[in-house]
């Protein structure tokens, strides 16, 4: 949509006044801005004609002709082994620090290119568009600058319409996770955050195309299952060294495990800390899921794009079908 001058609605400001008595304008109703940040309508809102065009265009270069085909291969002179140190020092020491998971995403792909879809809405979950070697991939990514990079509803109906249009045109999908869960909250409950989640578990569950996902940080619960886990038919499951993969967090599990503990120590600051440091070397990293065959290989950050082009080359040839039926039933 074009800002200022294109609208969408089912019923116009003059209806809804007359019927509702509600007073809106037609940008406030129907504009680019409305419903590409808050209904999630539309998927970019271009300045003009012009940068609308051009970004259908780009669009364009990511897809095959049809279905039936595989994405276009485009060179790229960016090495395939390429390392970057900066990515080191991305995902920080504390581990509810917020950073930007873009920060790691466009390092990765060729010429640091990521082309965003949908970035006004949830902005808690990151989806879009890079390539690896030359081939197209679609990126869904947990966002810690938003909401911890928890998913909620929006998130959870934007990454599966997402991966299910990837899976639709043969492009290989990479999760970037770092999700500490749902977001709680009587609103999402009431709003029905299973039944929107389910969406996206489906939609990872159902996908054929190669599956690659790399956990940077938190994974967390029923959302570590959701976010392509390999409990789902991951293809090839990676960790930084900093991954916490367990059903909650530290802090949480202590609190629980060790109330009672806790109620009659003479220093229970002291007794949680130790079993917190417990729990951390014990199950909140990646070692004890590689141990399990949750995680195909704990990598350093430096060597993400290197092994994401070599699992893709090794799977690009990928053939997987689903049981034979009209068609999945999705939980709408």
């Amino acid at each position: 949509m074009v800002k200022n001058s294109s609208y969408m609605f089912v019923t116009g400001p003059d209806v809804i006044r007359a019927v509702t008595h509600e007073e809106v304008s037609f940008e406030e109703l129907g504009g680019a801005s409305t419903h590409g940040g808050t209904s999630g309508v539309a998927h970019f809102a271009a300045e003009n004609e012009e940068e609308c065009l051009a970004l259908i265009r780009e669009l364009l270069t990511f897809l095959p002709q049809n279905n039936a085909e595989d994405p276009p291969v485009r060179a790229s002179l960016d090495p395939a082994d390429r390392v970057d140190e900066e990515l080191q020092t991305v995902v920080p020491e504390q581990p509810n620090r917020p950073y930007d998971i873009k920060d790691i995403v466009r390092p990765v792909l060729d010429d640091r290119y990521f082309f965003e879809v949908q970035a006004d809405f949830a902005p808690n979950l990151v989806i879009g568009f890079g390539r690896l070697g030359g081939r197209p991939v679609g990126i869904v990514a947990n966002q810690p600058a938003h909401l911890a990079g928890c998913l909620d509803i929006n998130a959870s109906v934007k990454g599966a319409r997402f991966v299910r249009f990837c899976d639709c045109f043969n492009i290989p999908i990479v999760t970037f996770e770092d999700v500490p869960g749902f977001l709680p909250g009587t609103a999402q409950e009431f709003g029905g955050i299973i039944k929107h989640g389910a969406k996206l578990l489906f939609a990872f569950c159902e996908a054929t195309v190669p599956k690659l996902t790399v956990i940077t940080r938190k994974a967390y619960g029923g959302a570590y299952c959701v976010m392509s886990s390999k409990h789902i038919r991951g293809d090839a499951n990676f960790a930084f060294p900093t991954a916490e993969i367990a059903v909650m967090g530290p802090e949480g599990a202590v609190n629980i495990l060790y109330r009672r503990e806790m109620d009659g120590a003479p220093d229970p600051a002291a007794l949680k800390d130790e079993k917190v440091r417990e729990y951390r070397e014990k199950f909140a990293n990646p070692y004890a899921a590689a141990e399990r065959g949750y995680i195909d290989e704990v990598i350093e950050p430096r060597d993400t794009r290197r092994r994401l082009i070599q699992s893709l080359e090794v799977l690009h040839t990928k053939r997987d079908s689903n049981p034979p039926k009209k068609h999945g039933n999705i939980p709408l």
